[in-house]
């Protein structure tokens, strides 16, 4: 899903009306042209809230693509994780080949947020560890809103969360053209005041290097770099580079160049922010010594100044996101910029973009819930004076914030929310799969066989096996994680091919896992609530839904339709319910299925259609997540890992020579390879690394 656009040359003032341009193999067929007609109206009418209730499998995301070529618009499409973002962001690429489709997400692999737990005195250090590749990719989203119309980003909750300000961000680039007059020190010096870093070694996005007459560069948004050749004070030739072979890939006459982050100050508003921060930790302190509280007086003193004195010697310090209030120049309580902020506006401010809420039913409730979790978190750093109380105002938005934000909103679901029913001015369902695909067959069958949950189990992996001799996948869904580990893990024990997935598993370690799933590496995927939503499965004939009769978030009508909806897509989907009781949830997930059904067979019979599995080609979309770095691992490892299983003790000892003799060549970068080689073949990988904490009153 890489997309860097290339840095372009106009700025968005001056593009012409965005053109999106659908490439798709069919037409709409089905209700989608009914919905397609009904939805773009209903966008030119002015219509501000419209529901698209569509079921599993019936190309939701092909009629909103429609939608979109039609009304022409800038587009946010919001999901509520990042699997099924990257998932949508590859759809809608393939559908908009043209144009500037990015994915825009949380760039933490891992994060811990800074708290303080008051009871135990414990204070938790923030601990973050930042997917190099995926934060190119928010440069490139973000870019692509700043210099082109035609632009698609699908994002997660990750939208909603403070970003620096456009204005600035756009404001501080850097131009470099042949012929104009620049000499290397000076460029360089430019660069830096946008923040990037000075490098010996091989370049990373953001960081640029001097080589003898000329300067190296890596954008933050591309995987490409530039050398910049001078001649006496005037850039002499500009060339588009690969960055691992140094092949010459083009020469641009000029490039614009994007500030290496998205929190950007000039140095006269950096100089008012430090004043004013100084003056907010004066009355802090003066509140404190006022409540005698001489220890917060000292915690809070003691870090600001620390970080005052960084800012100012460095332009930067760990945590600055905390002092976005006054880098901004917002009041206390004023919202902050976030991705919205760099999406298109009309001359009176209102929202110019059209904005899709995926699987609205649980977007919509985790939007709103942002703010609430981040407060409570804030006040208890704030009252024992571990942060400003400006702090705040590093935050997600308020969802009444979200919504003045945006422009007209579509909302997409099998299973629509309350608040989506209750809001939109417009519901139109999209019942009739153009595939004549039948919403899949339902079995009720008894947990208590031989024993509560070894019956289900035994009972399950009899009828996987089934499915998986003809060539067919299996789902089974389980009510917490570790009964998903432990489920995958017992399947393995008896020889069979499974794997687990829950929201603890890395994202890029997701997206593999489902590709793989897809492409037959393993037959059983075992999850929890991420196996809902969404996801696009076409080879699973089998879902099994362990403890159905479990009332309760995870086995509520919504989230039984949601999951039977996993096995919509294939010909064959059957879906087993173990149950016991029948509860509420259950009788009447099975009576909206079973409608859907009946309409669905009527199609089939009135038009003569033959049902047939969806066919849908297999992207590895976690590919363009990874850095060449990653990417180059990967290739070594299908052509060593024979060699290793051969000997793994001789492999790996002529693997450690090797890296000893890069080591003594200076080739760090094979030695680097080579390392995280032997750690994959070891088992070793990453590991999620555990938050700091310590006693609050040790300092």
């Amino acid at each position: 899903m890489d997309d860097s656009t290339n840095i372009v040359q106009t700025s968005r003032a001056d593009t012409t009306m965005a053109n999106f341009k659908l490439h798709t193999p069919w037409a709409p067929a089905g209700d989608q042209p009914a919905a397609i007609t009904a939805l773009t109206r209903g966008l030119r009418e002015g219509l501000r809230h419209q529901t698209l209730l569509g079921v599993t499998g019936s190309g939701k995301t092909f009629t909103v693509a429609n939608v979109i070529a039609d009304f022409d618009k800038p587009t946010l499409v919001l999901a509520h994780n990042k699997t099924l973002a990257a998932q949508l962001a590859q759809e809608y690429k393939e559908f908009f080949p043209e144009n500037a489709v990015h994915y825009f997400v949380s760039y933490y692999d891992y994060y811990q947020p800074e708290a303080y737990i008051a009871h135990s005195d414990t204070y938790i250090e923030k601990e973050a560890m930042i997917n190099a590749e995926i934060d190119r990719l928010r440069h490139a989203a973000t870019q692509a809103l700043l210099t082109r119309k035609d632009v698609i980003i699908v994002a997660s909750v990750s939208a909603i969360y403070g970003l620096g300000s456009p204005e600035e961000y756009e404001k501080v680039h850097v131009k470099i053209a042949i012929g104009e007059r620049e000499n290397r020190a000076a460029l360089i010096r430019k660069l830096v005041g946008i923040y990037f870093e000075r490098t010996n070694a091989d370049l990373s996005p953001g960081q640029l290097r001097a080589v003898g007459n000329s300067l190296e560069f890596m954008p933050v948004n591309e995987r490409v770099m530039y050398r910049v050749a001078f001649e006496g004070d005037t850039v002499a030739r500009l060339d588009q580079l690969d960055p691992v072979s140094r092949a010459k890939i083009a020469e641009p006459g000029s490039v614009f160049v994007f500030p290496a982050k998205h929190f950007v100050t000039s140095e006269e508003e950096r100089t008012r922010a430090l004043e004013d921060i100084k003056l907010e930790l004066d009355e802090q302190l003066a509140k404190f010594k006022r409540e005698e509280k001489p220890l917060e007086v000292e915690r809070l003193k003691r870090r600001t100044l620390h970080d005052i004195a960084l800012i100012r010697e460095l332009g930067y310090t760990s945590g600055i996101e905390n002092y976005s209030r006054h880098f901004d120049g917002r009041k206390a309580g004023e919202p902050p910029h976030t991705l919205l902020s760099y999406f298109p506006h009309k001359k009176d401010g209102s929202a110019d973009f059209l904005t899709v809420i995926d699987e609205s039913h649980v977007t919509v409730p985790q939007l709103g819930g942002m703010y609430a979790g981040d407060r409570s978190r804030k006040d208890n750093l704030v009252e024992y004076g571990f942060r400003l109380p400006s702090a705040r105002d590093n935050r997600p938005l308020m969802f009444e914030e979200f919504e003045r934000r945006i422009g007209p909103v579509l909302y997409t679901s099998a299973t629509p929310g309350n608040y989506e029913r209750e809001h939109s001015e417009q519901v139109v369902e999209q019942i009739i799969r153009p595939t004549g695909l039948v919403d899949p067959e339902l079995v009720v069958r008894a947990i208590i066989e031989t024993g509560k949950y070894r019956g289900q189990i035994a009972d399950f992996i009899n009828e996987a096996d089934i499915v998986i001799r003809r060539g067919g996948r299996a789902l089974a869904t389980t009510l917490t994680k570790q009964m998903a580990e432990d489920l995958a893990a017992f399947l393995r024990e008896r020889g069979m091919k499974a794997e687990y997935l829950h929201s603890d598993v890395k994202t890029i370690d997701r997206i593999d896992i489902l590709t793989n799933f897809r492409k037959g590496v393993f037959d059983i995927l075992v999850g929890v609530n991420l196996l809902r939503e969404g996801l696009d499965l076409p080879e699973v004939e089998l879902v099994g839904i362990l403890d159905a009769d479990k009332e309760g978030f995870l086995r509520s009508e919504t989230s039984l339709i949601q999951t039977i909806g996993r096995a919509a897509r294939n010909v064959l989907g059957r879906v087993i319910l173990y149950a016991d009781v029948m509860t509420g949830s259950l009788e009447r997930a099975i009576s909206e299925t079973n409608r859907r059904r009946l309409l669905q067979l009527a199609y089939n019979e009135k038009h003569g259609i033959t049902p047939t599995t969806i066919k849908k080609e297999i992207h590895d979309i976690a590919a363009s997540l990874r850095t060449e770095h990653e990417r180059t691992i990967d290739e070594l490892l299908v052509l060593d890992t024979l060699a290793y299983k051969d000997d793994p003790a001789a492999f790996m000892k002529r693997k450690r020579i090797e890296m000893a003799e890069a080591v003594e060549q200076l080739d760090f970068e094979t030695a680097a390879l080579i390392r995280d080689e032997i750690y994959s073949l070891e088992g070793n990988g990453s590991k999620k690394k555990k938050p700091r904490k310590r006693k609050a009153l040790s300092g």
